[in-house]
């Protein structure tokens, strides 16, 4: 069989993205840090776009104490990236990661 086209819903690539940062090392979790209340007002902890270049991933993490957070969101990204591109075969233009706390 040839030929014809495969789509992967946005929640597909959300929940993907999500396993992808919260398996990176130095992530407590995909989410915010701070008061529950503040994390109801605030976007989603992760969003995909698709672009002209291609998808455009934000997600929001916090990290494990102690860690480097310039490498906690370099493992993130480089997580992501991996997925979204070797495992759902879509083309990803950026990775934004948001370490929105430090904590347990």
């Amino acid at each position: 069989m040839t030929g014809g086209t495969v789509s992967v819903a946005h929640s597909v690539v959300a929940r993907m993205v999500r396993r992808a940062a919260v398996a990176a090392p130095g992530v407590v979790r995909v989410g915010r840090g701070g008061p529950a209340i503040l994390a109801r007002l605030a976007p989603p902890a992760v969003g995909v776009r698709v672009r002209t270049d291609g998808l455009h991933v934000r997600v929001t993490v916090v990290a494990r104490p102690g860690h480097d957070l310039r490498v906690v969101a370099r493992d993130v990204r480089d997580a992501v990236a991996a997925t979204v591109e070797r495992l759902l075969g879509l083309e990803l233009a950026e990775v934004t990661v948001v370490i929105d706390g430090v904590g347990e």
